[in-house]
Order: structure tokens, then sequence, then C-alpha cells
């Protein structure tokens, strides 16, 4: 479990937590709380319940179970102490603590004028775990480098949740940065300046201003700002060469990612999609894709704990989806024994 995670917690749902097996430990993912419920994590891409030992149990009725105090004194420090200095994040419903962690909430809605104004009666946690795989990128980056240009593509990075996009845009902001292109036609190339625009705090973690995660040596973070804004903020004032930003989907995304296209500037960018059908059936990113805003898809998937990544040319990603859209064409003698006599 990362160092910061346990003063997050009271006893004895701490000590709990801090006698999971190694293997859990090491691959630790998320962490589920629910008031009265029982307690869960996820790990290595699978799921176990938790005894009050620590030990893992398939069986639910064993585990142990997170009582009001325990949630309660969860949520005093997940907010600081301070469910006002956190009004826009209970809006949204998650937390972004020291580290990077993201704090899913779960817990009555507010409305005002039919939106969510914020969270209240707040009994369900999940605690995402962030962590920086150094590395990973290595595979990923010789396969959307613009080697004409010396620099990268326009890339959009795609999989449902907490499948590693953000663990791979943040190795790739740091290679990029560093100049680490991996590929031997990029060998005097040298890093490039990236700007990252850092709405929910996960992909920098930075703390009081200052990345905690490495990002290399030429990278600027805005961070806690609207995607955006952040990103029109950047080209107009920080000069970046390369733009990433996390998990885009609205009409104002893809408004500034096409200024900061007309601007010169590259964009690196991640979605919840499960593939790139859902890429093109999804209004704002399809039309992103129909604009051919972007010259490469990363599809990241797991099984079990192995991560992959298949990169495809934005030419083959529209052959791809046109060709599975279509109906299949049977032959003659097929339909006709469709049809019957």
């Amino acid at each position: 479990m990362s160092p910061a995670l346990p003063d997050l917690f009271v006893q004895p749902l701490r000590g709990i937590l801090e006698r999971l097996p190694s293997h859990a430990a090491d691959t630790l993912e998320e962490i589920r709380i629910r008031e009265n419920r029982p307690l869960e994590i996820g790990y290595a891409g699978r799921h176990g319940f938790v005894d009050q030992d620590g030990a893992l149990t398939a069986d639910y009725r064993k585990a142990y179970m997170p009582g009001r105090e325990e949630c309660r004194a969860l949520l005093e420090r997940v907010t600081n102490h301070s469910l006002y200095a956190v009004e826009e994040e209970l809006r949204r419903g998650y937390v972004t603590v020291a580290g990077g962690h993201r704090i899913g909430l779960a817990g009555r809605a507010v409305l005002e004028r039919g939106a969510v104004a914020h969270l209240k009666d707040i009994a369900g946690f999940n605690v995402r775990i962030a962590r920086a795989r150094s590395g990973c990128a290595a595979a990923v980056l010789p396969g959307i480098l613009d080697l004409k240009a010396g620099t990268v593509k326009h890339t959009l990075i795609v999989s449902p949740p907490q499948q590693g996009k953000t663990t791979l845009l943040r190795d790739l902001v740091r290679s990029i940065s560093s100049g680490d292109w991996n590929h031997p036609a990029a060998i005097r190339w040298g890093g490039r300046k990236v700007g990252v625009v850092d709405e929910r705090s996960e992909i920098a973690a930075c703390e009081a201003g200052v990345p905690t995660f490495d990002l290399g040596p030429r990278c600027d973070v805005l961070d806690a700002c609207p995607k955006a804004e952040g990103i029109m903020m950047m080209v107009r004032s920080l000069s970046p060469e390369v733009v990433a930003v996390d998990e885009i989907g609205r009409p104002e995304d893809a408004d500034a990612l096409n200024e900061a296209l007309h601007a010169g500037v590259r964009v690196l960018a991640t979605a919840h999609a499960t593939s790139l059908a859902d890429v093109f059936a999804r209004p704002v990113l399809a039309r992103l894709a129909e604009d051919c805003v972007f010259g490469a898809y990363v599809i990241v998937s797991r099984s079990g704990g192995q991560v992959r990544y298949r990169i495809v040319a934005a030419e083959d990603a529209v052959r791809e989806v046109k060709a599975r859209s279509m109906p299949a064409i049977r032959s003659p003698a097929a339909q006709l024994e469709a049809q019957g006599p």
C-alpha cells in the first residue's frame, strides 16, 4: 500500500489493511469501504473481500464490515475536516488526495435546479490507488511518433475505467519531456516542452503546485484546472510543444483540442471507451475522429495483471470501424436457403 494511504484510516480498519497479504498489497488497485457492509479490495485485476485479520476471502459473509465511526473519520480526513473546502469535488463525486489517489464517494445527491450540487450522507468510498510505472510507455511511444515532424502524433488513449490509461499517459509525458523516445531515428531529438492540464490531480499528483510523480525535466502542470480552459491557458502562456489531458468527452474539450492543434501543439489525451467502435459512437469523440484530429489511437486492455497496448493509425481505425459496422454479405445460395421455398 502507498505510504501515504494508511494515514487516511483509523483503527481497526487501518490495521486490517496493513495486514493484507503481500501479493495483494503490492498490486493493490482499489479499496472499497461501505458502511456496515463487507470490506473489499481490487488487486492485480482481481477482487476479494477482507476479513478482520487482513486475510482475503471469497465469502463476503466472513469479511470485516467498517462501521459508521470509521467511515465518518475517513470522510473527515479525505476532506481535510472541511466539506465546504471540497464542495466542487463533492459535486463531481470524488476527491483527490495526496499521492494522486482518487476517492470516489457514494451517498445522497443534493440537487439545485435539477443539477447535482453536492453529496451528503456519504457512506461509500472507493479509494483508487495511483501508481507510477516508469518505463511502461517504452513499448508505445515508438508507435506514435511522427518521424517527419520530429515529435509525437496527436494521440487518443482509450480503455474502460481502471485499465491503465492515466498510468500510460503519465509515463508518456515523462518520456517525451526527458527525450526517452526509444527509437533509433529519434536519438538526437532531445526532450519536448510538455504541458499537463491535470483537472483531477491524478497525472502529476501535485502538492502545493509541485508534481510528486516524475514527469520529466521539461514539464509544466496546471493542477485542478478544467481541461478546456487549461488547454487554452497553456497555449497562450506556457508555449508547450505537447499538451496532455486526461478523460476528454465534453464539447468544450473538443473545441479546446482543435484550438491547440491549430496552434501547432501536439495533443495526448485519454477517454473512456472499450473499443474504437465506442470512440466513433460517442458524439464528441466521433466529431474529433471524423475531423481527423488524432493520428493514432492506443487501445489499452488488461487480462489479469497483464496490460496490453494496441496502436492503430487513424486511417486504419476508420477502416476497422466501418468494416465492423457493415452487415455480413451472404452468398446468393445462402440467401435463397434462408428465404426458404
